[in-house]
């Protein structure tokens, strides 16, 4: 039987089907694989199902690899050093398609919450500080109408643009590095900083690194509304988290929904002392269905590569 690492726990089912085809070995730790160990697993196994947190850096792919394929589990992959991986004759695969629908979840999930001062609110309940209804108290963000603004159109862009529009009458704009098409109104903008300052709330839903890391900065903060929400699903390298942190000590912008950081699980102490930000534990596909249909999703590409097939979802 090959050697397959999985390095995080999976749901039972992922792992019992796993085990019936292959001899498993699972890493017990909710800590990502250091460069140093990423390396050593390339070498000590047939196949890797990693996840977000590996390092799989150029650094990881020299010497003599016995490893043939990385079958990400998740859809983002900058953990990963493609192009190293490629001429190290190592395929690797992520699982696109199956997140689309939760991760833009969330996205709503955020919005509302920070529009209608949900966390706060909660906080309020919990400490026993609520003294009773009132007319101007807690007073949020109406979302219906608002202008909503997508860094990214793509697969979870569009499906958070399609919420937000049929479920909110939410005017859609977006910005997009190439044309996109979609099949709903929605009008793309020539760059990122107009579309900043054209919306009321603005969601990103871009792939992390590369040209992206630190796409949102302190110029793309400043073009936004002083009544401005800003959302981000995406990868949090994305966003310039100490810029970010100033716009809205400063009230430069009214608040933010967090489900990613720059450098998980911390989270800047920053963000914990204000009031307006919604932070979640990245929650983007934290449902037992979705997590199992990734890890199916991933074995199946490494059943592939096993049985001399392409990969379904190679990357």
């Amino acid at each position: 039987m090959k050697k397959l690492l999985i390095t995080r726990q999976l749901p039972e089912a992922n792992l019992a089907a796993a085990r019936a085809r292959f001899d498993v070995t699972v890493r017990d730790t909710a800590v990502g694989l250091t460069m140093v160990e990423a390396a050593q697993a390339l070498a000590d196994y047939d196949a890797i199902l990693p996840t977000l947190g590996d390092q799989f850096t150029a650094e990881a792919f020299i010497g003599d690899l016995r490893c043939k394929v990385l079958a990400n589990f998740g859809v983002g992959y900058n953990h990963i050093d493609v192009e190293a991986a490629r001429m190290a004759d190592v395929l690797v695969s992520n699982t696109p398609n199956v997140v689309t629908d939760a991760t833009a979840d969330i996205g709503l999930t955020l919005i509302l919450s920070v529009c209608r001062r949900a966390g706060e609110g909660e906080r309020m309940v919990r400490a026993d500080q609520w003294t009773g209804w009132g007319p101007t108290q807690m007073l949020g963000t109406h979302v219906t109408g608002k202008t909503v603004g997508i860094v990214g159109m793509g697969r979870i862009g569009q499906a958070v643009a399609r919420r937000c529009h049929y479920g909110f009458e939410m005017p859609v704009k977006f910005y997009n590095r190439s044309p996109k098409t979609v099949d709903f109104p929605a009008e793309q903008v020539e760059s990122l900083t107009a579309l900043m300052g054209a919306c009321n709330i603005i969601v990103v839903t871009v792939p992390g690194g590369g040209e992206n890391t630190h796409m949102i900065d302190a110029a793309a903060l400043a073009a936004m509304k002083p009544t401005g929400i800003f959302v981000n699903i995406a990868r949090g390298d994305v966003v310039d988290e100490a810029a970010l942190i100033a716009a809205l000590q400063a009230g430069q912008i009214a608040g933010a929904g967090l489900d990613v950081f720059e450098h998980e699980p911390h989270v800047p102490d920053a963000f914990r002392a204000l009031e307006n930000v919604v932070l979640l534990p990245h929650l983007g596909t934290a449902a037992l269905e979705i997590r199992e249909a990734m890890g199916q999703m991933a074995l199946d590409n490494v059943i592939a590569w096993e049985e001399g097939r392409p990969l379904p979802q190679a990357v």
